[in-house]
């Protein structure tokens, strides 16, 4: 390998991997269906066995840079041996332990960048074990590593052994086997190396102090070694969400199945989507709102994020046209045409929420809104402030709706104090007991819960609801603190707060609000006119 490393020094990280495989005339496989569990974005922690040596973890590298480049990879010394790989290597003492503290500090940053980290825990070759061939003693170090970064972990599984008389070797005397792994890389020539890629291990599956962590390493080697067998894992997993559409079909789709809403002036259309059998659009949007979804700890853990209501729905898309990306949607639907269609069942909402004969005529002048969603890769971008411009700019061409309605999640992420104090607050000061509408499955206040809020100074409690989810590291979620500061006092009420257990058990909120009690800067700013022509000035 030095010798390959002199002769070809103009590869590095992930080229000189592949010329190394193609040297040796190694090949590699995935099932497409389980190469798609590899994301390909966000940030990732991958383990694997090592079965035959360096080989074994070019090839793993090589496969992920297939799906994404951004790749780490924890080294060994046998890894580290090689120095033109040492662009994409992380140093660190798997074997004996004791990683300096700026190697760990190194991981973590590539991690928070939402870089990808390959981990072989072994930290060294697979050895003939009583239950076959299989790595030694997994170090603890990855656990370590994914926990502070509340990574997911991806396991892989290697099928590939080297020579009997390798581990007869090792059995005799394991420092002289180590020195046949040269040998044996030569004995791998032209061979193949198949892998089982299982599914994503999220945090939350993994995060819990009940057991020891090395009972914990323990389980993620076992789970491991029965993906590798074609049995069920030890671990609750997430289904792979679908590869991303191709970007000129998407492009193509937008451009002439969509009414144009407007644009902005740095870079973003709006579009009005109505579904029109098989497109691009809606299943791109499926995608990306499963992925949205899931980084707030909700999502359906399926493929897409697609149900029977977004055939007939309308779809706000906001299209990066620099990037060629969605950057977000929102669904809204005309509850007067669903209901007379369809009746009330049509509509999502009623899936969630029980309606009483006094919602007619908020039907009648009605737009549902839900599932509005911004990709990660565009938080903190005014994306969804974007969104409202488009909902200005479809009200504007629509002006017969005046009300607004709909679920508002709250995510399962938010522990239950921080869940209980939202749902008091906001049903303290924007409740509704007229009975237009009634949860299916309630969240209910323990029924000797402490109130915290007067009632009386929405400032004063809104501030101290702040304050105390802050002492939770939360905070009141985009969509609540939107609503009730566009209005009005009395145009909007959260009518009652219902438990999803199809969507991750999250809190949905049902929102009522009345266009025609907006705040006069608020309709100055989201519906100045039916085009947007510029970037919308700062808000007051």
């Amino acid at each position: 390998m030095q010798e390959f490393a002199k002769e070809y020094p103009h590869y590095q990280g992930i080229d000189f991997a592949e010329q190394v495989l193609e040297y040796f005339n190694i090949s590699y496989s995935a099932r497409d269906v389980e190469k798609e569990r590899l994301p390909n974005q966000g940030k990732l922690v991958i383990i694997a066995n090592h079965p035959i040596g360096s080989l074994d973890a070019l090839a793993l590298i090589k496969l992920v840079s297939e799906v994404r480049q951004d790749i780490k990879v924890i080294g060994n010394d046998m890894l580290m041996a090689l120095k033109p790989m040492h662009s994409i290597l992380l140093p660190v003492n798997n074997i004996q332990g004791g990683t300096a503290k700026q190697h760990i500090q190194n991981i973590q940053a590539h991690l928070q960048a939402e870089g990808v980290v390959i981990v072989f825990p072994a930290g060294e070759v697979s050895r003939l074990r009583p239950q076959g061939i299989r790595d030694t003693r997994w170090q603890s170090g990855f656990l370590r590593i994914a926990k502070q970064a509340k990574s997911p972990i991806l396991p892989v599984f290697i099928d590939a052994k080297n020579s009997p008389l390798f581990y007869g070797v090792s059995m005799l005397y394991k420092p002289l086997a180590s020195m046949l792994l040269v040998k044996e890389m030569f004995n791998h020539k032209r061979h193949h190396l198949p892998m089982r890629i299982g599914e994503l291990i999220p945090f939350e599956s993994y995060s819990n102090n009940k057991i020891t962590r090395n009972q914990h390493v323990a389980l993620f080697k076992k789970h491991l070694y029965k993906i590798g067998h074609n049995k069920p894992g030890i671990f609750d997993t997430q289904k792979a969400i679908a590869p991303a559409e191709n970007r000129a079909e998407l492009q193509h789709a937008l451009k002439t199945q969509c009414e144009d809403l407007g644009d902005t002036s740095d870079g973003k259309v709006m579009y009005l989507y109505q579904h029109q059998g098989s497109s691009p659009i809606l299943r791109e949007i499926g995608r990306l709102r499963e992925l949205a979804f899931r980084a707030v700890g909700e999502g359906t853990n399926k493929r897409r994020d697609i149900d029977r209501y977004d055939a007939f729905y309308y779809h706000l898309v906001l299209w990066d046209k620099e990037d060629l990306e969605i950057a977000g949607a929102y669904r809204f639907g005309d509850a007067k045409t669903i209901i007379e269609n369809q009746s009330v069942n049509g509509l999502y909402s009623a899936s969630l929420f029980n309606y009483g004969p006094a919602m007619a005529p908020y039907f009648a002048q009605g737009l549902e809104l839900g599932r509005s969603f911004v990709q990660p890769k565009y938080w903190g971008k005014r994306s969804l402030d974007y969104l409202w411009f488009g909902i200005g700019a479809f009200l504007h061409r629509h002006p017969r709706f005046r009300y607004l309605f709909g679920p508002v999640s709250l995510s399962d992420h938010y522990p239950k104090a921080a869940k209980d104090l939202l749902v008091q607050f906001y049903t303290l000061y924007f409740g509704r007991s007229d009975g237009i509408a009634n949860s299916k499955l309630p969240y209910l206040l323990p029924k000797d819960y402490s109130h915290c809020f007067s009632g009386e100074n929405y400032k004063a409690d809104f501030n101290q609801l702040k304050h105390q989810l802050a002492n939770m590291a939360m905070a009141v979620p985009t969509l609540f603190k939107q609503y009730t500061e566009t209005y009005q006092e009395g145009g909007v009420h959260f009518i009652d707060f219902n438990i999803d257990p199809d969507f991750n058990h999250c809190v949905d909120g049902l929102v009522l609000a009345d266009l025609d009690t907006l705040k006069p800067k608020k309709r100055a700013r989201y519906m100045p006119s039916p085009k947007i022509s510029e970037t919308p000035a700062k808000t007051a």
